[in-house]
């Protein structure tokens, strides 16, 4: 592929990701996005008018979500009207394609300096609050479902037992606990100043105290027969719950993506570069087991295959889905040496739709550093049957 300049990444941070009802469903997400953006260009001593435009994903568009956040975020951020925005919805891969998209313009030169990532308030702005609807011309040819039965369909074709899920999901966490202990999200995470209500307010007027928040705080303590309780979420002799699904939770990621001449001109020194992108369409029935089409056109495009990645990170829509992209790469003993999803994933840490794309791409860069990793893939299933992958190289 020719490309003009290398897509560099400067860096890679996100929030920490709140709890469903937690610490930050007490501030907009415009507001929070601007404190991750601001910490971003801050800790490289960028100025924001140097920020030609600012690609946010978001899935779930309307309320405070809506008129373009993107453009927002750059407005409320308080910087200059010069820096342009707009708001990308490829569902759960949402801030995955702002990456593709800002490195795509940089690597054609059309683009120097770019902020991909996103945002999801799920907390504020529920899922599926969009009432949405598709065309007679949909329905009649293929029979949609919501997501959770299309994870019930992976694990029956997959031959994916309920322990299995819940066995996997619980080494999600312990997964996610331990990286929170051994501060292997500090690099990655902006911590968050707000005002939330006072402990132990006994009613009246509401009393606001202003918080530093800095740590996830969806991660659970739990056991098998803990998790083996629970009903199954979407169909009565199902296997999916709400302890093998990811958890809805609220945050916002950003990648700072230089060209090399930019890069230079600014003293920038860049963690990582990507190598290749790749999509892949699937049955949207079945939905969400595009992971490996996509992961193989990506590394194809990079030039390399799995036994070159150092650290592989799978979104946890659900555990159905990781299990089944393990199987058809065969990537099973890779995930029991801890190289796939070594610090938990959106089972534990949540899935804030439109952020998750550069939260993972966080994560997997932090991790590349800490292993001494050259190179990394992330992928992520989408609903209405989509894919996508991205490849990373660590410099």
């Amino acid at each position: 592929m020719a490309r003009d300049t290398d897509a560099l990444i400067v860096d890679a941070v996100r929030s920490p990701i709140g709890k469903k009802n937690g610490t930050l469903s007490h501030i907009r997400g415009d507001d929070l996005s601007a404190q991750v953006v601001n910490g971003l260009l801050a800790r490289h001593d960028v100025e924001p008018g140097e920020v030609e435009d600012l690609q946010w994903g978001c899935v779930t568009q309307i309320n405070e979500q809506t008129w373009n956040i993107g453009r927002n975020v750059a407005l409320t951020a308080g910087w200059p009207v010069t820096v342009c925005g707009t708001t990308v919805d490829r569902q759960c891969g949402s801030s995955m394609q702002t990456n593709f998209n800002a490195a795509a313009a940089i690597w054609s030169g059309q683009l120097d300096l770019v902020i991909s990532g996103g945002v999801e308030m799920m907390s504020r702005v529920p899922m599926g609050s969009g009432n949405g609807s598709m065309s007679d011309a949909v329905t009649e040819r293929y029979d949609i479902v919501m997501q959770g039965i299309s994870a019930e369909e992976i694990a029956k074709k997959w031959d994916l037992s309920r322990e299995e899920l819940d066995r996997y999901s619980l080494e999600s966490h312990l997964r996610a606990a331990r990286a929170i202990e051994e501060g292997r999200f500090e690099k990655e995470i902006i911590p968050i100043d707000l005002d939330v209500p006072a402990s132990g307010d006994g009613g009246g007027t509401l009393t606001m105290t202003r918080t530093r928040f800095a740590v996830d705080e969806a991660v659970r303590q739990t056991t098998l027969e803990k998790m083996a309780t629970l009903q199954p979420s979407f169909i009565p002799d199902g296997v999916v719950t709400a302890g093998n699904s990811s958890q809805i939770v609220d945050g916002a990621a950003a990648v700072l993506i230089a060209s090399e001449k930019k890069a230079s001109e600014l003293g920038l020194e860049p963690r990582g570069r990507f190598l290749g992108f790749g999509i892949a369409g699937v049955d949207p029935h079945m939905m969400l087991h595009g992971n490996p089409q996509a992961c193989e056109r990506a590394l194809a495009k990079a030039g390399l295959t799995w036994d070159d990645m150092g650290v592989i990170e799978i979104n946890e829509a659900f555990a159905s889905v990781v299990l089944q992209s393990l199987k058809d790469t065969a990537l099973g003993e890779r995930y029991e040496a801890g190289d796939v999803n070594p610090n938990g994933g959106g089972i534990s840490l949540g899935h804030p739709l439109g952020a998750t794309g550069a939260r993972i791409t966080a994560t997997l860069l932090s991790e590349m550093e800490r292993r001494d990793a050259r190179y990394g893939i992330a992928a992520m299933c989408i609903g209405f049957g989509q894919a996508i992958a991205g490849v990373v190289e660590k410099l």
